[in-house]
């Protein structure tokens, strides 16, 4: 479930809303501090926070339930719906799974680049020239590679198939060449 709308100054509701959590048995994580997790076992429920967005999920519906009829008590929420879009990211179920999708986000990004009519490739990194720190000439303005590199980077959430050339673009982002900016068009 998204939980929609909840409109209090940003960080008093933040704060509120983490100190509910923690008071209500969850646990911050270490790795993302936008995720809370309560339970154990096979018996967890996740709460991920992002802005004014959650979404609350677990392995056992009744506690799922349980923590959002919480949150309407505590918080004014505006709509809860089923989980579909969230963070570029969209959601289709199943009876027994749940895929998560990109599409929309990776056409987002092939217009913004100018890429729509590329034809597709049977690598995402090209075997020559090598990439190096020294390689090719250096980019005029390197704000256009960084910022395809990171939006890179948040596409492989869902295609890990470009997960190593990704990490491999990543370590040229200070001293980007057109060699490099190549090799990003390649993976787009």
């Amino acid at each position: 479930m998204s939980v929609y709308g909840l409109k209090q100054a940003p960080r008093a509701w933040y704060m509120a809303l983490k100190q509910h959590l923690l008071d209500s048995g969850f646990t911050n994580s270490l790795a993302d501090a936008s995720l809370f997790i309560q339970g154990s076992g096979s018996n967890l429920t996740y709460v991920l926070v992002y802005v004014e967005d959650i979404i609350v999920t677990g392995s056992h519906s009744p506690t799922v339930d349980v923590v959002l009829t919480a949150f309407a008590d505590r918080f004014s929420i505006k709509d809860l719906v089923d989980l579909h879009y969230f963070l570029g990211i969209e959601v289709s179920r199943s009876k027994r799974r749940m895929h998560l999708m990109q599409r929309k986000y990776i056409n987002d990004l092939l217009l913004k680049t100018n890429m729509s009519d590329a034809k597709p490739v049977s690598t995402p990194l090209p075997t020559s020239p090598k990439l190096t720190l020294t390689s090719g000439a250096l980019l005029d303005d390197p704000s256009k590679y960084r910022s395809v590199v990171g939006s890179l980077q948040y596409l492989s959430f869902t295609r890990p198939d470009i997960s190593y050339v990704v990490s491999r673009l990543s370590q040229f982002m200070h001293r980007p060449t057109q060699d490099h900016w190549q090799a990003a068009k390649q993976v787009l």
